[in-house]
Formats: structure tokens, C-alpha cells, sequence
């Protein structure tokens, strides 16, 4: 069960491991014929051009600790966009937009900034590209890694606690601003954005082959 309330500091200066929130967003739609009936023909016309979202429970399901050590050999022997030289990548121009909206909610509460991190943005865009591919909405990606499992992966170190936000959204005039809004309305997802312990984060996005696009926001607490 995910908390509210943060680890006090005392705790985690004393635990060896890290405390990983997670959460996810979505909003769930349907189309309906005029007569008030379900039209299979009508439903695909317009969900190509209705707005739509999509609505998941919070994760509680991660990797047990005796199965993430084998998964993640697997991925970094594997997979070419963890082994890159590269230990950080910048964001582009939508991800740091998603990135300075997310920094626009905190200041305006009086919570300190958050630090654009490049490996966070790394690890945030492999992620919306996996479910961008896969086409699913998920914490555990399709190698079975939840976010500690790739933050490990990626050779991320040095760090208390993890978060992430994941969304996907179609069909608005601005995806980026709607995912930053419907996380400010989620208890959970608005939990991880004002959380004053965190103080770095990296945002991914990702446009799957049906033009969905896909939203990953990782934070971090060094």
C-alpha cells in the first residue's frame, strides 16, 4: 500500500534501501451513438477524434528483490539504449516544457524547484517509449523492471527515494499541459509533483504509432 506521507528522515538516513512511489493517471472515455446505443462503427469514427485518456489503478505490484537482480544483467547486456555511452541525455523542447509546468505548481505552493536532471530523463524516456511501443500503461515495463529495477539498469546510484508519474493522452490541443493537469488532480500524482523531499526529476515522452502520446515523469532525492 502506497503512503501519504513521506519517510521521516531519520528513517531513511538509517535504511539501506529507498522507498519507491509510483502512481499512474488517466481518464476513461467511450464513444456512444446518437441513439443512445453502442455503434461499434460509430465508436472506432470517433475515437479517432474524440480526446482520450486512460485510467489504471496505482501500481502496488513491484519486482521482488530476489528476481530484479537477474533482470536487470538481462537489460544492460541487452538492450542497446541502457548501454549507450551516454549517462544523461537532454530533454526536448515538450519535455522540458512538461518539466518547468511541474516546477510552475510547486513554486506556486512555496515548494523549492526541482533540478532537471539528464540520467532522470533518460531513465523517464526509455520508459514512455517502452509503453509507447507495447502500447500499455504500466510501472513494470515489458522486461518485468519497475523503476528501481531500471533506475539499477540504467546505473543510476546515489539516491534516497524514487517517484514516478506516468499518463497517456490523445486528441487535445495540448497533451503536455493536460498531462501536467490531470497529475495535479490525482491525490497521488500531485503527492509526487509537491513532495519537498524530492529534488531532481527528468520527464520522457513518447508518440506511439496511433498518435498517442505517452507521459513519464521520475523524481528523485539525492
Amino acid at each position: 500500500m502506497l503512503s501519504r506521507r513521506f519517510p521521516p528522515s531519520a528513517f531513511y538516513k538509517r535504511a539501506s534501501q529507498a522507498i519507491i512511489l509510483v502512481s499512474s493517471l488517466g481518464l476513461a472515455t467511450s464513444a456512444v451513438s446518437a441513439n443512445g446505443k453502442d455503434d461499434p462503427k460509430n465508436n472506432e469514427r470517433t475515437a479517432q477524434q474524440r480526446p482520450v485518456a486512460r485510467l489504471i489503478a496505482t501500481s502496488t505490484q513491484g519486482v521482488s528483490p530476489r528476481e530484479r537482480p537477474r533482470l536487470v544483467a538481462r537489460v544492460s547486456s541487452t538492450s542497446n539504449y541502457v548501454s549507450t555511452n551516454a549517462a544523461s541525455v537532454a530533454a526536448t523542447g515538450d519535455e522540458r516544457r512538461a518539466f518547468e509546468l511541474v516546477n510552475a505548481e510547486r513554486q506556486r505552493r512555496g515548494v523549492r524547484p526541482l533540478i532537471l536532471d539528464g540520467e532522470l530523463t533518460r531513465i523517464a524516456r526509455y520508459h514512455s517509449e517502452t509503453m509507447a511501443r507495447d502500447g500499455v500503461l504500466d510501472h513494470v515495463d515489458r522486461d518485468g523492471l519497475d523503476l528501481s529495477g531500471r533506475a539499477a539498469a540504467f546505473g543510476l546510484h546515489g539516491w534516497r527515494a524514487l517517484g514516478e508519474n506516468i499518463a497517456y493522452n490523445q486528441g487535445f490541443d495540448d497533451p503536455t499541459a493536460f498531462a501536467v493537469e490531470r497529475w495535479m488532480i490525482s491525490v497521488k500524482h500531485r503527492e509526487n509533483i509537491l513532495n519537498s523531499q524530492f529534488t531532481h526529476a527528468g520527464i520522457g515522452i513518447a508518440r506511439a504509432a496511433d498518435g498517442r502520446i505517452f507521459f513519464t515523469q521520475v523524481f528523485m532525492e539525492r
